[in-house]
């Protein structure tokens, strides 16, 4: 399971800066046990967006925003709402972004940020990996974890080694940000490449005080 909590809503706002048209997404597996996703959180976001001057083309539930197959699906019969939208809000961990990201043209925003429990978060068999870094940005990469698809972990930009698209440290392997440069180019946002992360701050990571206080890290075990 990966834990989520909510962003503020001021930094999903911010996010989305001058998109009017929005589809909103949610997830009913992890993210719905965290109360970041599901139905009641859904509605929450919709609220929030439609106080801030938003317009909602549509909007889903989709039990695990994981399973490639199963979002590609549940997105395919949404498709006239998705093309209206500017770009997808998403209630999910940050491997379902990832997902929604791969199989829908559109910018995905996160509007949550997945935290670490500790031990051992169980095995993926797919290429989306979150490291749980608690502060989301898969809006400014496309989609692509520079975290996890670089193995320098860069923010900023591909490392002097690569070459020819392909990593320095794993010359089989495509250089994560030369897959985030070609995803932002196909979704139309290369200006996102100018934009300068600090960097992280990895005390985000922990979850917050009244998170570690209940059942779900509980440090006493």
């Amino acid at each position: 399971m990966l834990f989520t909590q909510n962003k503020p809503t001021e930094e999903v706002l911010e996010s989305l800066g001058e998109e009017k048209n929005i589809f909103l997404l949610a997830c009913n597996g992890c993210a719905e046990v965290c109360e970041t996703g599901g139905e009641k959180a859904l509605l929450a976001m919709k609220a929030e967006l439609e106080k801030a001057g938003k317009d909602l083309t549509g909007q889903l539930n989709v039990d695990f925003l994981c399973n490639k197959v199963l979002v590609a699906t549940r997105l395919a019969q949404e498709r006239d709402k998705i093309e209206e939208a500017d770009s997808i809000l998403v209630l999910t961990c940050g491997v379902g972004v990832q997902v929604v990201s791969k199989v829908v043209n559109k910018v995905v925003h996160p509007a949550a940020n997945t935290v670490s429990l500790g031990g051992l978060q169980g095995l993926w068999p797919a290429d989306e990996r979150c490291q749980a870094c608690g502060d989301c940005a898969l809006d400014y990469t496309g989609g692509i974890c520079p975290i996890t698809f670089c193995a320098k972990s860069l923010l900023n930009g591909p490392c002097g080694g690569a070459q020819d698209g392909k990593c320095e440290v794993d010359s089989e392997k495509d250089c994560g940000w030369q897959l985030i440069y070609e995803r932002l180019e196909k979704i139309g946002r290369l200006e996102n490449l100018k934009k300068f992360h600090k960097a992280r701050d990895h005390s985000k990571m922990l979850p917050s005080k009244d998170l570690r206080e209940t059942s779900f890290y509980d440090i006493e075990k």
